[in-house]
C-alpha cells in the first residue's frame, strides 16, 4: 500500500502582497511571474507554509493578475507562512530577491477573508497616438452605444461578448505623442473585459486606430465606489 503523504501544518499568518510589473518585465507571463516569485521566497529564505500531497507547494494565492504585455502598478498575491513574520522584513528581503521590474510595494497582514472578492475593478491608463479630439470624439460614441460587441479567443474558443458593460467611465485627456485614455472597468463581466477589448470597441463603433502597442498601464485595483466610481485600496 502506498504511503499517505504527510500532512502539513496549518498557516499562523498570511500575508497580503502589493507589487508592480514595469518596463520589459511587463511582457513577462503570469506563469513566468509565479515562478519568479517562488525562486524568490526560496532565496529570501522566507518561512512558507505548504501544502499537503504528494507534491507540496508553497501556499501562494494570486489575485486578477494583469494581461501578459501590461504595465502595472497594482498587482496583488497572498502567501501563507509557518511562522509569524514582521511585514517590513518581508518586504525588504522580496525587493532583494526580485529582478528589477518587478517591484514590491507594500506588505501587510491579512485581516481574513478572500483578497479576491476585494479586488472589484481596476484603473487604468491607455496611451493612444491618436490626436485628442479624434479620440474625444471616439470615445463619446463609444459611451453612447448600449452594448459594444467585440471578439477575443479565451481558453473556451472564440467569444464574443459586450465590452461596453465592464466601462465604469472612460475619459480623454492630451498626452506626450497622441493621448490618454483613463478607463475604470469592471471585474464583474464573463469574460473579465479588459483594456484592448475596449481599444477593440472603439474601432468598431468609431473605426478609431491606436497602433500596433500602445502602452497599458493598470494604476489600482480594488473594491470599487458606487457613488464615485473610483477604485479604493483593496489593503486598507
Amino acid at each position: 500500500m502506498r504511503e499517505q503523504p504527510e500532512q502539513q501544518a496549518p498557516p499562523v499568518q498570511r500575508l497580503r502582497i502589493r507589487y508592480a510589473k514595469r518596463g520589459r518585465l511587463r511582457f513577462t507571463s503570469h506563469r513566468d511571474f509565479s515562478r519568479a516569485f517562488e525562486r524568490a521566497v526560496f532565496r529570501a529564505r522566507i518561512p512558507m507554509a505548504y501544502s499537503s500531497g504528494f507534491n507540496p507547494h508553497p501556499r501562494i494565492s494570486y489575485a486578477g493578475a494583469a494581461p501578459t504585455g501590461s504595465a502595472s502598478e497594482a498587482e496583488y498575491l497572498e502567501i501563507a507562512l509557518a511562522q509569524v513574520v514582521d511585514p517590513a522584513g518581508v518586504h525588504a528581503e522580496l525587493e532583494e530577491a526580485l529582478p528589477p521590474g518587478l517591484d514590491v510595494l507594500q506588505v501587510v497582514e491579512s485581516p481574513g477573508g478572500s483578497l479576491a472578492d476585494r479586488l472589484e475593478a481596476s484603473h487604468w491608463t491607455l496611451d493612444v497616438p491618436t490626436a485628442p479630439d479624434t479620440t474625444a470624439a471616439a470615445v463619446e460614441g463609444f459611451l453612447a452605444q448600449e452594448a459594444v460587441l467585440v471578439e477575443r479567443m479565451t481558453k473556451k474558443g472564440l467569444r464574443e461578448f459586450d465590452c461596453r458593460a465592464a466601462v465604469v467611465s472612460l475619459a480623454v485627456t492630451p498626452h506626450e505623442q497622441g493621448s490618454r485614455l483613463d478607463l475604470v472597468l469592471r471585474h464583474s463581466t464573463t469574460p473579465a473585459v479588459r483594456p484592448d477589448d475596449v481599444l477593440r470597441g472603439l474601432r468598431e463603433t468609431a473605426g478609431l486606430e491606436t497602433g500596433g502597442a500602445p502602452l497599458l498601464t493598470r494604476r489600482a485595483q480594488g473594491p470599487l465606489d458606487p457613488e464615485t466610481g473610483e477604485v479604493g485600496d483593496p489593503l486598507a
